[in-house]
């Protein structure tokens, strides 16, 4: 059957939906389509059939050739939403296919549609082997991803109070990893309100998750609702990787992305999110090539979407509970929570850091529930038009501090010390002092929490540190900015040397690689490497993270190259 590669100009509705509907569905020409049938095979659906389903792993990208295909989004209440009609010359995939995640939408032929079938890992050969054409699709398979989760249509249905903390806690989840999922209030949405009869659920039990298949969870943790959705999968565990990357922020997203890209196999676990602290970051400002700025959560997006283009596996959330560094079958073994036994022959520790918490009383009882330790548009919704506490001193803390300032009636920053010259970047210092809404409360602390436990911060205590009256003031969200402590409780027993912080030592500084050359990377134990924030001496900046990501590559070849030679 020849290719009729003719598509009709798209309907008014279809561009409005979507502002940049060119880039969005690109028609290919007749000449691009023949370069890429080297990658693809002929698949042929009859009217009605699916040729991917929400929920289930897509096969990969489909180019049409003939025919068209309806696209909707379907939510677990069975709620339906047209999205476009493609026809021939488009492809259709998001972003997922380029991992073979499950589908966000539904495919189903409209009367007979022929097409060529383009499996994740020729998707992904594709677009390095052809880069004019790989740069079109990348930037279409992005858009569509945007445009998904700006419609609010499809994903899962998370039901519950908007103020409710675990709410918020379960929306962030999914924002940060960039999973479509809309909200329905029971007191508004009768839908919602029969659902939550129907579950007899507690307010213990909310919000409850309805998922695309229809399956309902009750205030799941983090992981049973990845595990629901299909983002993880326990596919991992049968293979030998060549470097296993302990943690997604900036530091291991750059190792992802240049050791895949020079054809090392690369699997890359976080606990929860990829972008680490930085994700959470409202705006970064003194990054090189952004003279606007750009959000944490944006560049930390693209590195992902970066690094899955070069074959990289995302493996989120994924938490990891210890190494083994005796390499016994010839691998480094990481054990997770899960479960599950990764293998590979390097490991690169980009874990980072763990939000530190103060000594303040009952902070447990309202963390989630009005204690926040980053500040994101979902929080920032929560305390609009009230007054909130934000307690630190640092970077952080100071674009925290003027991105609640747009929303916050007033914004208290609590500091320790008596000024912020010593820990914040000058230019941070200025806007905060040209914010009107922003207080500065120095030689400070939060020492104690009110409210009803569980459920709702309501009060702040807090004193000076030059006296001992205590104030109190009625605050229902605290945001803490205070440091963080290294993650590297899972490295204890496997020889990695730390220093007296819990910090990663590397090089020269470990007593056990003295008198011996190593890569200034790499930790006491050869094979396993150490890069970003969790690195003892480390700069403690996104560029600083991002670059030895990038240096750590070569000491991966070199020591990926000495373990391969034979033994003399």
């Amino acid at each position: 059957m020849s290719a009729d590669i003719t598509a009709g100009p798209a309907t008014g509705a279809a561009s409005s939906a979507f502002p940049r509907h060119e880039q969005t569905f690109p028609t290919l020409t007749h000449p691009e389509i023949e370069r890429m049938r080297r990658f693809g095979e002929l698949r042929a659906y009859k009217d009605g059939e699916a040729l991917f389903e929400t929920g289930k792993a897509g096969p990969g990208m489909f180019v049409v050739l003939s025919g068209h295909v309806a696209i909707t989004q379907r939510d677990g209440l069975g709620r339906v939403t047209p999205v476009i009609d493609q026809g021939p010359g488009q492809f259709l995939a998001e972003i997922g296919q380029l991992s073979g995640r499950v589908a966000l939408v539904d495919g189903h032929a409209e009367g007979d549609v022929e097409t060529l079938l383009i499996a994740p890992d020729k998707l992904r050969a594709l677009l390095v082997a052809e880069a004019d054409l790989g740069e079109r699709i990348m930037r279409a398979l992005i858009l569509r991803r945007v445009s998904l989760i700006q419609g609010g249509a499809g994903g899962p249905v998370l039901i519950g109070p908007a103020s409710l903390g675990d709410m918020a806690r379960l929306q962030n989840f999914l924002a940060r990893n960039g999973q479509p999922h809309h909200l329905l209030d029971p007191a508004t949405d009768k839908d919602a309100a029969d659902l939550v009869a129907r579950y007899s659920a507690l307010h213990a039990d909310l919000p409850l998750v309805v998922c695309p298949d229809g399956s309902v969870l009750k205030n799941p943790s983090e992981v049973s609702l990845a595990l629901a959705m299909g983002m993880i999968g326990d596919h991992a565990h049968d293979k030998l990787y060549d470097v296993a990357v302990i943690g997604s922020g900036p530091a291991g997203l750059a190792t992802a992305v240049y050791a895949a890209s020079e054809g090392l196999s690369v699997a890359v676990l976080d606990a929860r999110a990829y972008g680490g602290q930085a994700g959470a970051s409202a705006r970064i400002e003194n990054y090189l090539g952004f003279p606007t700025g750009i959000s944490g959560q944006a560049l930390a997006g693209r590195a992902f979407t970066q690094a899955q283009k070069f074959g990289a596996e995302m493996l989120i959330p994924v938490s990891v509970k210890s190494l083994d560094c005796s390499r016994d079958t010839g691998a480094f073994a990481l054990a997770t929570q899960c479960g599950h036994t990764l293998r590979a022959k390097s490991i690169v520790v980009a874990s980072g850091a763990r939000y530190r918490r103060p000594e303040i009383e009952k902070l447990d009882a309202f963390e989630g529930r009005g204690v926040w330790y980053w500040a994101s548009p979902i929080e920032a919704r929560l305390c609009a038009n009230q007054d909130v506490i934000l307690v630190g001193g640092g970077n952080s803390a100071g674009q925290a501090a003027v991105f609640l300032s747009g929303h916050a009636r007033k914004v208290f920053m609590v500091i320790r010390g008596g000024g912020l010259g010593a820990s914040m970047s000058r230019y941070l210092i200025e806007r905060i002092e040209a914010t009107p809404n922003i207080e500065l409360i120095f030689n400070a602390e939060v020492v104690g929490l009110e409210g009803i436990d569980g459920v709702a911060l309501e009060r702040v205590r807090w004193r000076s540190r030059l006296s001992p009256e205590v104030f109190t003031m009625d605050i229902r969200n605290l945001f803490l900015f205070v440091g963080a402590d290294p993650a590297t409780g899972w490295l204890d027993g496997c020889g990695v040397t730390l220093d007296r912080g819990g910090f990663v030592v590397t090089g020269a500084q470990s007593e056990q690689n003295q008198g011996r050359p190593v890569p200034p990377l790499e930790t006491s134990v050869p094979g396993v490497f150490a890069v970003g924030d969790v690195r003892s001496g480390s700069v403690k900046r996104v560029g600083g993270a991002i670059g030895e990501g990038a240096q750590v590559v070569a000491a991966l070849h070199g020591f990926l190259g000495d373990a391969a030679k034979p033994a003399l």
